[in-house]
Protein backbone atom coordinates (compact mmCIF):
# COMPACT_ATOMS: atom_id res chain seq x y z
CA UNK A 1 0.00 0.00 0.00
CA UNK A 2 1.07 3.63 -0.93
CA UNK A 3 0.59 6.30 1.26
CA UNK A 4 -0.17 9.97 -0.82
CA UNK A 5 -0.10 13.57 0.69
CA UNK A 6 -2.96 15.88 -1.11
CA UNK A 7 -3.91 19.52 -0.64
CA UNK A 8 -7.50 20.58 -0.92
CA UNK A 9 -8.77 24.05 -1.34
CA UNK A 10 -12.12 24.73 -1.90
CA UNK A 11 -15.00 27.04 -0.82
CA UNK A 12 -18.04 26.24 1.49
CA UNK A 13 -20.94 27.56 2.03
CA UNK A 14 -22.76 27.71 5.43
CA UNK A 15 -26.44 28.21 5.80
CA UNK A 16 -27.12 31.00 8.53
CA UNK A 17 -30.42 31.41 10.26
CA UNK A 18 -30.62 33.43 13.52
CA UNK A 19 -33.18 35.77 15.23
CA UNK A 20 -32.82 38.95 16.93
CA UNK A 21 -34.26 41.69 18.26
CA UNK A 22 -33.23 45.84 17.02
CA UNK A 23 -33.63 48.55 18.65
CA UNK A 24 -33.63 51.95 16.89
CA UNK A 25 -33.42 55.28 19.23
CA UNK A 26 -36.29 57.60 18.86
CA UNK A 27 -33.82 60.14 16.87
CA UNK A 28 -33.12 57.35 14.10
CA UNK A 29 -36.29 58.29 12.25
CA UNK A 30 -35.72 62.17 12.63
CA UNK A 31 -32.67 62.58 10.97
CA UNK A 32 -31.55 62.58 7.15
CA UNK A 33 -29.34 59.53 5.85
CA UNK A 34 -26.05 61.23 6.46
CA UNK A 35 -26.12 60.36 10.16
CA UNK A 36 -24.52 57.20 11.56
CA UNK A 37 -25.27 55.69 14.72
CA UNK A 38 -22.94 53.19 17.26
CA UNK A 39 -24.21 50.01 18.02
CA UNK A 40 -23.59 47.80 20.45
CA UNK A 41 -24.70 43.99 20.12
CA UNK A 42 -25.90 42.36 23.35
CA UNK A 43 -25.20 38.73 24.09
CA UNK A 44 -28.31 36.93 26.39
CA UNK A 45 -27.86 34.67 29.26
CA UNK A 46 -28.27 30.78 29.00
CA UNK A 47 -32.31 30.94 30.03
CA UNK A 48 -32.96 32.73 27.18
CA UNK A 49 -31.90 30.38 24.55
CA UNK A 50 -34.45 29.23 22.09
CA UNK A 51 -36.59 29.88 19.11
CA UNK A 52 -38.80 32.37 20.42
CA UNK A 53 -37.53 36.12 20.28
CA UNK A 54 -40.61 36.90 22.58
CA UNK A 55 -38.03 35.32 25.66
CA UNK A 56 -36.05 38.62 25.06
CA UNK A 57 -38.84 40.46 26.07
CA UNK A 58 -38.20 42.49 28.85
CA UNK A 59 -34.41 41.50 29.31
CA UNK A 60 -31.33 43.00 29.50
CA UNK A 61 -29.96 46.30 27.14
CA UNK A 62 -32.86 46.48 24.59
CA UNK A 63 -35.92 46.40 27.66
CA UNK A 64 -33.36 48.99 29.29
CA UNK A 65 -32.86 51.05 26.22
CA UNK A 66 -36.75 50.91 25.31
CA UNK A 67 -37.53 52.28 28.84
CA UNK A 68 -34.75 55.41 28.78
CA UNK A 69 -36.57 58.48 26.93
CA UNK A 70 -33.04 59.15 25.38
CA UNK A 71 -30.88 56.37 23.99
CA UNK A 72 -27.64 57.04 21.30
CA UNK A 73 -27.31 53.83 20.43
CA UNK A 74 -29.06 51.24 18.31
CA UNK A 75 -28.85 47.73 20.22
CA UNK A 76 -29.13 44.44 18.59
CA UNK A 77 -29.40 41.53 20.66
CA UNK A 78 -29.38 38.24 18.93
CA UNK A 79 -30.98 34.94 20.15
CA UNK A 80 -29.14 31.79 20.49
CA UNK A 81 -30.33 28.78 19.59
CA UNK A 82 -31.38 26.11 22.20
CA UNK A 83 -28.32 23.60 23.31
CA UNK A 84 -25.94 26.23 21.32
CA UNK A 85 -23.46 28.37 23.29
CA UNK A 86 -22.41 31.58 21.76
CA UNK A 87 -18.62 30.62 20.59
CA UNK A 88 -20.66 27.98 18.38
CA UNK A 89 -22.65 30.82 16.92
CA UNK A 90 -20.13 33.50 15.69
CA UNK A 91 -20.61 33.08 12.49
CA UNK A 92 -24.41 33.76 13.05
CA UNK A 93 -23.28 36.77 14.73
CA UNK A 94 -20.81 38.20 12.91
CA UNK A 95 -22.97 37.60 9.93
CA UNK A 96 -26.17 39.70 11.74
CA UNK A 97 -23.63 42.54 12.19
CA UNK A 98 -22.91 42.54 8.86
CA UNK A 99 -26.44 43.08 7.49
CA UNK A 100 -26.99 45.34 9.90
CA UNK A 101 -24.18 47.52 8.94
CA UNK A 102 -25.52 47.07 5.05
CA UNK A 103 -28.81 48.41 5.87
CA UNK A 104 -28.96 50.24 8.63
CA UNK A 105 -27.47 53.78 9.40
CA UNK A 106 -24.19 52.31 11.42
CA UNK A 107 -21.06 54.15 12.15
CA UNK A 108 -18.74 50.60 11.47
CA UNK A 109 -15.71 52.83 13.74
CA UNK A 110 -18.34 52.44 17.04
CA UNK A 111 -19.69 48.46 17.20
CA UNK A 112 -19.53 48.01 20.58
CA UNK A 113 -20.03 44.11 22.12
CA UNK A 114 -21.61 43.40 26.03
CA UNK A 115 -23.27 40.23 27.28
CA UNK A 116 -24.31 38.49 30.60
CA UNK A 117 -23.23 35.16 31.66
CA UNK A 118 -23.06 32.84 29.26
CA UNK A 119 -23.44 36.16 26.91
CA UNK A 120 -20.19 37.29 29.09
CA UNK A 121 -18.47 34.48 27.89
CA UNK A 122 -19.45 34.91 24.22
CA UNK A 123 -18.04 38.41 24.33
CA UNK A 124 -14.77 37.74 25.67
CA UNK A 125 -14.46 34.75 22.94
CA UNK A 126 -16.35 36.99 20.01
CA UNK A 127 -13.56 40.19 20.56
CA UNK A 128 -11.15 37.60 20.79
CA UNK A 129 -11.84 36.20 17.06
CA UNK A 130 -12.53 39.54 15.53
CA UNK A 131 -10.78 41.92 17.98
CA UNK A 132 -10.67 44.54 14.81
CA UNK A 133 -14.50 44.58 14.59
CA UNK A 134 -15.42 45.90 18.12
CA UNK A 135 -14.38 49.45 19.42
CA UNK A 136 -14.99 48.46 22.90
CA UNK A 137 -16.18 45.54 24.78
CA UNK A 138 -17.80 45.04 27.90
CA UNK A 139 -18.39 41.77 29.42
CA UNK A 140 -20.81 40.78 32.36
CA UNK A 141 -20.21 37.95 34.75
CA UNK A 142 -18.49 36.38 31.80
CA UNK A 143 -15.63 34.18 31.79
CA UNK A 144 -12.49 32.89 29.47
CA UNK A 145 -9.28 31.79 28.88
CA UNK A 146 -6.58 33.60 30.19
CA UNK A 147 -3.57 31.93 27.92
CA UNK A 148 -5.52 33.54 25.12
CA UNK A 149 -5.24 37.31 26.56
CA UNK A 150 -2.78 38.33 23.70
CA UNK A 151 -5.74 38.25 21.04
CA UNK A 152 -7.79 40.54 23.14
CA UNK A 153 -4.72 43.15 24.11
CA UNK A 154 -5.72 45.70 22.01
CA UNK A 155 -9.21 45.72 22.81
CA UNK A 156 -10.65 48.64 25.31
CA UNK A 157 -12.03 46.35 27.81
CA UNK A 158 -14.11 47.15 30.88
CA UNK A 159 -15.68 43.95 32.82
CA UNK A 160 -18.07 43.19 35.30
CA UNK A 161 -18.74 40.84 38.13
CA UNK A 162 -20.65 40.33 41.34
CA UNK A 163 -18.15 39.63 44.10
CA UNK A 164 -20.23 37.34 45.72
CA UNK A 165 -21.57 35.34 42.49
CA UNK A 166 -22.64 31.78 43.13
CA UNK A 167 -23.50 30.88 39.31
CA UNK A 168 -19.95 32.05 37.67
CA UNK A 169 -17.28 32.85 39.80
CA UNK A 170 -15.95 36.68 40.42
CA UNK A 171 -12.42 34.59 39.51
CA UNK A 172 -14.22 33.72 35.56
CA UNK A 173 -13.56 38.02 35.27
CA UNK A 174 -10.34 38.38 37.53
CA UNK A 175 -8.17 36.04 35.96
CA UNK A 176 -9.07 37.40 32.50
CA UNK A 177 -7.91 40.79 33.30
CA UNK A 178 -5.35 40.49 35.16
CA UNK A 179 -3.66 38.55 32.54
CA UNK A 180 -4.74 41.44 30.26
CA UNK A 181 -2.84 43.57 33.08
CA UNK A 182 0.38 41.49 32.48
CA UNK A 183 0.27 42.29 28.84
CA UNK A 184 -0.41 45.61 29.02
CA UNK A 185 -3.81 45.05 28.12
CA UNK A 186 -6.61 47.85 27.56
CA UNK A 187 -8.83 46.23 30.61
CA UNK A 188 -10.52 47.58 33.54
CA UNK A 189 -12.95 45.72 35.97
CA UNK A 190 -15.33 46.60 38.22
CA UNK A 191 -16.47 43.77 40.81
CA UNK A 192 -20.05 45.05 42.90
CA UNK A 193 -19.48 44.50 46.33
CA UNK A 194 -22.11 42.30 48.20
CA UNK A 195 -23.69 41.39 44.91
CA UNK A 196 -24.49 38.13 43.48
CA UNK A 197 -24.98 36.79 39.67
CA UNK A 198 -27.50 39.25 38.57
CA UNK A 199 -25.66 42.58 37.71
CA UNK A 200 -27.05 43.68 34.63
CA UNK A 201 -29.67 46.75 36.16
CA UNK A 202 -26.20 47.93 38.14
CA UNK A 203 -24.07 48.26 34.98
CA UNK A 204 -26.93 49.10 32.16
CA UNK A 205 -28.36 51.48 34.05
CA UNK A 206 -24.45 53.04 34.63
CA UNK A 207 -24.03 56.12 32.61
CA UNK A 208 -20.55 56.00 32.69
CA UNK A 209 -20.99 53.10 30.17
CA UNK A 210 -21.69 54.43 27.41
CA UNK A 211 -19.34 57.16 27.49
CA UNK A 212 -16.56 55.33 28.10
CA UNK A 213 -17.85 52.91 24.79
CA UNK A 214 -17.98 56.00 22.54
CA UNK A 215 -14.25 57.14 24.07
CA UNK A 216 -13.64 54.51 21.51
CA UNK A 217 -13.71 53.94 17.92
CA UNK A 218 -11.95 51.13 15.98
CA UNK A 219 -9.63 51.92 13.51
CA UNK A 220 -10.91 51.35 9.78
CA UNK A 221 -9.10 49.28 7.40
CA UNK A 222 -7.35 51.80 5.19
CA UNK A 223 -8.94 51.71 1.31
CA UNK A 224 -6.38 52.36 -1.90
CA UNK A 225 -7.00 54.93 -3.83
CA UNK A 226 -8.60 54.15 -6.84
CA UNK A 227 -7.24 56.38 -10.21
CA UNK A 228 -8.60 56.63 -13.06
CA UNK A 229 -6.08 56.89 -15.83
CA UNK A 230 -5.82 59.39 -18.27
Amino acid sequence: MALYRHSLQTEIRKPISIGYQLFLPSGYEEHDDTKKWPLIVFLHGINRRGEDLSALDGYGLPALAESRGIFKFIVAAPQCPSHSFWPMERDGVMAMIDHLAATCRIDESRIYLTGFSMGGNGAWDLAARYPERFAAVAPLAGWYQPETAALLKDVPIWAFHGEDDDVVPVSGTKEMAEALEAIGGNVAYTIYPGLKHPIMSETYRNSELYKWFLQHQAPQPSRPDVRQED
